[in-house]
C-alpha cells in the first residue's frame, strides 16, 4: 500500500506500539510491523502480522513486562 485510504497521504512501512483486544483481555504489542500514513496516522498492517498478534494472545508465553493501566468512566 502506498496510499492511505482515508486521506491519500503517503504511506510508508515502519513499526508502531499496538493495543490489541482478545476477548476482555486487552494486549499492548512493541515493535509491530506496520504502513503508517505520513499526514493522517491511520495504521494498516498485513494479514500475517494480524494473524501473529492473535497468536500472541492466546499464547502462554510470559509477557516481556505486566502495566496496570486505571480504567475511568466518561459518563
Amino acid at each position: 500500500m502506498t496510499i492511505c485510504y482515508f486521506c491519500k497521504g503517503k504511506v510508508t512501512a515502519g513499526h508502531v506500539q499496538h493495543i490489541h483486544r482478545w476477548g476482555d483481555q486487552v494486549f499492548m504489542l512493541e515493535n509491530v510491523p506496520a504502513e503508517i500514513c505520513q499526514q493522517c496516522g491511520e495504521v494498516y498492517f498485513a494479514p500475517d502480522v494480524l494473524a501473529r498478534m492473535d497468536k500472541i494472545a492466546l499464547s502462554k508465553t510470559k509477557p516481556k513486562m505486566t502495566i496496570q493501566v486505571p480504567v475511568y468512566s466518561f459518563a
